[in-house]
């Protein structure tokens, strides 16, 4: 990969992609991945600039789809300094805000966030290759382990128990929200909502243009949330694409 301009002007990326395997958002597609080379050193600089081209992370791992015959995968990002809440999210917003506390702690293990995880995934996605192994090694490969970058926690806790923890990578355009997790028997909260909300109110803290929110997906009930936050850029593959609420999320 190499970019005529910009951040990656110069920069040789070698990228490797993955042989077909099954999509783990619409169950009856086949998928590919592009990975950037993981031993590759990539600074803040650099890790913008692919955020910016639609790549995400997980673990170590910068990657994008690339898909044979399918662009299914839209990444987006809130500008928030534009953002305006609906009713609901406004609602959400007085609801948590007033009895649920954030804290926002610097990315490391903790016996109390590991456990809400494996209960998240077990009781919210449990047919998910994910919940098959919750292990131990695998959360700290998929969350904690040092990557080059900087990466936040932030928890969510009703009094002194804790329900939840939106975990974030921080950019020099915004914050990249990377996984949230929360208890499964708080959901009438709508804590994944409460926990987006948190990051666009972090962000606008610290003057950061963006929140990215990772990938909608219109035929995805799990990833079609995203398009609740108004306005909202979608990255067609060459800019980013701004939808108030009135337009409808369309890229064809």
């Amino acid at each position: 990969m190499n970019a005529a301009d910009g951040p990656l002007a110069g920069r040789h990326l070698a990228l490797y992609l993955t042989g077909e395997h099954a999509c783990s958002y619409l169950p009856e597609r086949r998928a590919r991945t592009l990975f950037v080379d993981p031993t590759a050193h990539i600074d803040g600089a650099t890790y913008q600039a692919l955020v910016d081209q639609g790549f995400r992370r997980s673990g170590a791992h910068v990657y994008r789809p690339a898909c044979r015959g399918c662009a299914a995968c839209v990444p987006v990002r809130v500008p928030v300094a534009d953002f305006c809440p609906d009713r609901s999210q406004r609602r959400n917003w007085r609801r948590n805000s007033a009895e649920l506390s954030l804290l926002d702690t610097p990315a490391a293990f903790k016996s109390s966030h590991f456990e809400l995880y494996r209960r998240y995934l077990r009781e919210r996605h449990p047919e998910g290759g994910m919940a098959d192994d919750a292990s131990e090694g695998s959360y700290r490969r998929f969350l904690v382990e040092r990557w080059g970058g900087s990466t936040r926690f932030i928890e969510m806790r009703l009094g002194e128990r804790l329900v939840g923890v939106a975990v974030t990578d921080v950019l020099e355009q915004g914050l990249s929200a990377v996984y949230t997790f929360f208890d499964p028997t708080l959901s009438e909260r709508s804590p994944g909502t409460f926990a987006i909300l948190a990051q666009i109110e972090a962000a606008r803290r610290i003057q950061a243009p963006y929140l990215y929110l990772g990938y909608w997906l219109r035929d995805s009930p799990k990833m079609r949330y995203k398009e609740r936050f108004r306005p909202i850029e979608a990255w067609d593959g060459h800019r980013w694409l701004r939808f108030d609420r009135t337009r409808p999320l369309n890229l064809g």
